[in-house]
């Protein structure tokens, strides 16, 4: 019995949190807080910034190794999410603004514009209604006076 208890002790044992920064392999660099797995293969857990060697830099939450809470996610385009994050997608409140700085303001759920959002053109016309992925069947345009 006091064998099973140990195992049971060891599973539920707090990972050490750790701050530093890691080189991958594929060049990708993670500086931020991380714990370590037994094999010793780093874990991101906490506040942290992933730059890859293709130019996409995120600042922000991660948990389990996935960028989840709240964040900043940057493309060599110009295209930037900031917002809630969930299994590294975009999922919650945020604001996502387009290489030519219009931009969109609302839910999404799973990588889609899901629910009432605002889009904002290149004059700065404002979009408002209820967004469907790809589809925004009840826009109405904000008139600002």
């Amino acid at each position: 019995m006091p064998a099973d208890k140990k195992k049971e002790r060891k599973g539920d044992a707090t990972p050490v949190v750790l701050k530093g920064i890691y080189i991958f392999p594929n060049g990708d660099k993670y500086d931020g807080e991380y714990t370590n797995k037994e094999d010793g293969t780093i874990i991101r857990n906490g506040p942290g910034s992933h730059f890859t060697s293709e130019g996409v830099v995120y600042h922000g939450d991660w948990k389990d190794d996935k960028m989840t809470g709240k964040g900043r996610l940057e493309h060599p385009s110009g295209a930037i999410y900031e917002g809630d994050f969930v299994n590294n997608q975009f999922h919650g409140t945020g604001r996502y603004t387009w290489p030519n700085g219009s931009f969109y303001e609302g839910p999404f759920v799973e990588n889609r514009l899901e629910g009432e959002g605002e889009f904002t053109d290149t004059d700065s016309q404002v979009w408002a209604g209820t967004f469907r992925y790809k589809a925004a069947p009840s826009l109405r345009f904000k008139l600002r006076l």
